[in-house]
């Protein structure tokens, strides 16, 4: 299992160049289902991801062309082959669901494994499986799978109980493939959104309102292929801003869209943080010492949840004491208890993290426990006195696009430790990558 081994204490100075957003290509390439025609994708990050969903589509007798290194791919789903997600394949990936959408709008079956992913709480579907209800589908549940029938959607109108973003998507993808009109309320406004409505547009789909919190779907009786750039990972890009701050120095984050980070940006400022802002990309340096400034999370365009260990890591070098509370996921601080180790000075109460600062933070060894908490980890490594050894980094992969590659770019003391699996019997050898 791949570690990461840091040694703290170099200020990051230069650029880092933004990738394409993973939230948005997952369910961009689940829109290749909804047609016979061929999908073509750029900006698509080269990370695990990605890879998994390939290879899912792939199974479902989608043809594929196209590698991670180039950022493009081209998606045909001329014929779906095996309409169902298997467990092996989506065990690890939250997004897995947003193939039983599609799926069912044009095959009228799918046949889906319940999600696995990070272990951040319950994320439970029924929001998804609703909505697919609403439009007319017939549901059951056996041996870890869902199964949905249906010989075509009908359009409905469907309130979300709570805003939820890949529920959003997958009802929204059913609905483009039904008779009639869908009035999806209560939607998720986020940027990911936005951007699969616009491929599902130019695919031929009917939509107004994406990125408001009312979506009104005219159902369409096919749709045809198309061409898409996937947006820049605004998660990436804030993660950037903060290693920048945590560790006193000054970056250029390129290739980004400034307009998604509004919630971080504002809060960061008034923190002390100095900012320029350009069409796609931010200047950011520390002005002096941070303050330590209160913030919860809140579904965009309010303070993303997939930012909150970032900042909770950022805090523990503010002067001052910043509360922390989690709206979005109840099981979102295990973070906290590894920063702890690191010299933090963390109390959790319930849903909120009360974070003292400037700790003197020194190496140690570490796991992370999900994606954006291995993020965390890693700004705090660069700031803390020392080696600190993160494990468990698949998380990161999942993610971020060559992490350490790009933080040795800016000047962070970074490398990756692979571990090989023996061919025989014996100890497994490790290899370094990278200085």
């Amino acid at each position: 299992m791949d570690k990461l081994v840091i040694r703290g204490g170099q200020p990051l100075s230069g650029a880092i160049r933004v990738s394409g957003a993973k939230n948005a290509a997952l369910p961009a390439m689940a829109a290749c289902l909804l047609t016979a025609e061929p999908v073509q994708l750029s900006n698509i990050p080269d990370v695990r991801d990605i890879q998994t969903t390939r290879a899912l589509l792939e199974t479902m007798g989608v043809e594929t062309e196209g590698s991670g290194g180039r950022h493009q791919i081209q998606l045909r789903a001329q014929a779906i082959t095996h309409a169902q997600a298997d467990y092996e394949l989506v065990k690890t990936m939250r997004a897995s669901t947003l193939v039983l959408g599609p799926l069912l709008a044009r095959t009228g079956q799918a046949r889906v494994s319940l999600p696995g992913g990070c272990a951040i709480g319950a994320r439970p579907i029924d929001l998804h499986l609703r909505g697919l209800e609403r439009l007319g589908a017939e549901l059951r549940q056996e041996h870890g799978y869902v199964v949905a029938e249906a010989r075509r959607l009908q359009g409905n109108s469907y309130s979300f109980d709570r805003v939820t973003v890949t529920g959003t998507e997958d009802v929204l993808m059913a609905a483009v493939l039904a008779k009639g009109e869908t009035v999806l309320s209560n939607c998720a406004r986020e940027p990911e959104v936005v951007d699969l409505a616009a491929l599902l547009t130019r695919m031929g789909a009917r939509i107004e309102g994406a990125g408001t919190s009312t979506i009104q779907v005219q159902g369409v009786d096919q749709l045809g292929g198309a061409s898409h750039r996937i947006i820049a990972d605004r998660i990436e890009a804030g993660t950037f801003i903060m290693a920048a701050l945590i560790t006193g120095g000054a970056l250029e984050v390129t290739h980004c869209q400034p307009e998604h980070l509004g919630g971080l940006i504002e809060r960061l400022e008034e923190a002390g943080a100095r900012f320029r802002i350009e069409a796609s990309s931010i200047g950011v340096a520390a002005g002096g010492r941070l303050g330590a400034v209160d913030i919860a999370t809140a579904e965009y365009p309010g303070f993303a949840t997939d930012l909150q260990a970032q900042y909770m890591a950022l805090m523990t070098q503010a002067v001052g004491t910043a509360a922390i509370t989690e709206t979005i996921f109840e099981n979102r601080f295990m973070h906290a208890l590894e920063l702890n180790r690191m010299g933090a000075s963390i109390r959790i109460e319930g849903r909120r993290a009360v974070v003292r600062g400037r700790s003197a933070l020194a190496g140690a060894a570490v796991q992370a426990s999900d994606l954006r908490a291995s993020a965390s980890l890693v700004l705090a490594a660069l700031a803390a006195e020392g080696e600190t050894i993160i494990d468990r980094i698949y998380h990161l992969d999942r993610g971020y696009e060559k992490l350490e590659e790009k933080l040795r770019g800016a000047g962070a003391a970074v490398r990756r430790i692979a571990r090989l699996i023996p061919r025989t019997a014996g100890a497994s050898q490790p290899r370094t990558a990278g200085a």
